[in-house]
């Protein structure tokens, strides 16, 4: 793609009566794409699981916790910006370009050089070593946010979602390959760097876009100030999501950090799967319809549905099977592990729902009000954890769910008041899947009770067995329950409709031709 035409113009995408289709295909490549990935991602789990210990895992962890917060630097802010703001130029960009490489290199030199302080803060030296060779990553992957952005404004998320897919082969191919050949905790250092350079080759080779040299144009100032909030709000969430990641590396051990890890992993990947590909497809199209609050609330509430018609449904569920995916997933030596992730599985669907609270505050151009709510988001999950920190990681996972449950209701009041979307609005959306998932649940939990399902097994087959029954006993009265409280099949016609734009007509793939870029 080629961004800018040649008065250095951001070139016209389509008009807003194509919108739903390009934000309905978006989300199905990166849907499809996430799959893939997600198919990369396990294949890694189960054989590095086997391969590395949990203190491999752990003293990685520890290093991530922070590397991933300096690495996200402009990738959570400058995208945001390039996306949302009405006009973009070959030299606005050009300019985030050189102020967002400049900063990634300062950041990874000092992270580099703050490694001994890590290692002092966990009381583990391997931490030091661990940080000097993360530290690479972030001025590699730093190259790579505006193209990326400029591939997102122009809703061409097939291209971006196929650059992630090969970043996560490439980060299993060579974790995989180190890890037989011993290097221990090296391999997953190894395979983080393969992801990010894959990543950084891959935007620049799909948006054919040079920077020019850095130059007052009177605009960067506001793309700047809009995305130190962006990023100021995501270091905020980013550390909401982390800090039981840092406690319990501190409190504990690198080995009950790996276990806690391995577990929560699980527990993210399975809420990230729908939300974050549909993320910035959601912010794309919401952008247009932020004048239009009507169309916006419509849009955000068909969005609501679904996600928690999947996502109620995938919490109860793994909460039933979640002993039984970790021990056939992971192995029998993470049983602990599978003790925490059953702990996470209640809180999946309400987390899924409390990450999608950004677009509202981004589509609409108010960073400063997500920034704000950032805050008391944080303040009230750390504190859960504080507490939660007498009863080990268990206790913490189960803070981790206590507080997506309580955070929902209160993250989408604020949200929605500027454009009218209120309390009634978001539970009309999901209270029936909500309904439908804890009446499924307790009613699976009752039938298995008094079958050996319930009662845990070592044995990798009978897991597998355990999985396919206890699911497809639940999903079978989930379905039932959501037939009988929307009274009839409104949510799966939903979906059809749905589906069916997923796939283009041959006048939908004329127009798309004129769609911005032109021919790759």
């Amino acid at each position: 793609m080629i961004p800018f035409d040649a008065s250095g113009v951001f070139r016209p995408g389509a008009g807003n009566h194509e919108l739903r289709r390009l934000a309905v295909r978006g989300a199905a490549a990166t849907v499809s794409a996430s799959g893939l990935a997600l198919g990369a991602q396990v294949i890694s789990t189960v054989i590095l699981a086997r391969l590395l210990t949990p203190a491999d895992f752990g003293v990685v962890t520890m290093v991530t916790t922070f590397s991933l917060l300096v690495v996200s630097f402009g990738l959570n802010g400058f995208t945001e910006a390039v996306i949302q703001f009405e006009e973009m130029d070959h030299q606005t960009a050009s300019n985030l370009f050189w102020l967002n490489t400049g900063a990634g290199l300062v950041l990874a030199i000092a992270f580099a050089a703050a490694g001994s302080l890590l290692a002092r803060f966990y009381g583990n030296p391997l931490v030091a070593d661990v940080a000097k060779g993360l530290s690479i990553g972030i001025f590699i992957q730093a190259g790579s946010v505006v193209h990326l952005a400029l591939l997102m404004r122009a809703m061409r998320f097939g291209g971006t979602s196929t650059n992630d897919v090969v970043g996560r082969v490439a980060n299993t191919v060579f974790s995989i390959l180190f890890a037989l050949r011993g290097w221990g905790y090296w391999a997953l250092v190894t395979g983080i760097l393969a992801q990010q350079l894959s990543l950084t080759v891959g935007a620049w080779w799909l948006c054919r876009w040079v920077p020019g040299l850095p130059r007052r144009n009177g605009k960067t100032g506001a793309a700047v100030r809009f995305a130190v909030k962006v990023y100021g709000q995501f270091s905020i969430a980013y550390s909401t999501r982390n800090i039981d990641n840092l406690l319990v590396g501190w409190r504990f051990n690198a080995v009950a950090l790996g276990f806690y890890k391995k577990a929560f992993d699980l527990f993210a990947l399975s809420a990230s799967q729908l939300t974050a590909p549909l993320s910035n497809v959601a912010l794309a199209a919401l952008s247009r319809l932020n004048e239009d609050h009507a169309r916006f609330r419509r849009y955000l509430a068909s969005s609501l549905a679904m996600i928690a018609f999947l996502g109620m449904a995938a919490s109860a569920d793994l909460t039933l099977v979640g002993k039984d995916v970790v021990r056939l997933v992971l192995g029998q030596k993470w049983a602990e592990a599978g003790r925490i992730f059953e702990i996470f599985g209640p809180g999946i669907g309400a987390m899924l729902l409390c990450t999608t609270v950004s677009w509202t505050h981004l589509s609409i151009g108010k960073p400063g009000r997500l920034l704000r709510w950032g805050l008391v988001s944080l303040a009230i999950t750390v504190s859960m954890f504080l507490v939660a920190l007498h009863w080990g990681p268990v206790g913490v996972a189960a803070a981790w769910s206590i507080s997506s449950w309580t955070l929902l209701i209160p993250g989408f009041w604020y949200a929605g008041r500027p454009i009218g979307f209120g309390v009634s609005d978001l539970m009309n959306a999901i209270w029936k899947y909500a309904a439908a998932a804890l009446l499924a649940g307790l009613a699976a939990a009752a039938i298995i009770r008094h079958t050996r399902f319930w009662v845990t097994a070592g044995s990798s087959s009978f897991a597998f067995l355990a999985i396919i029954s206890i699911s497809a006993l639940f999903i079978t009265l989930y379905l039932g329950a959501v037939i009988l409280l929307h009274g009839g099949f409104g949510p799966f016609r939903l979906l059809a409709g749905v589906l069916r734009e997923l796939v283009p007509s041959r006048k939908a793939e004329t127009a798309g031709a004129g769609v911005v870029g032109g021919p790759t």
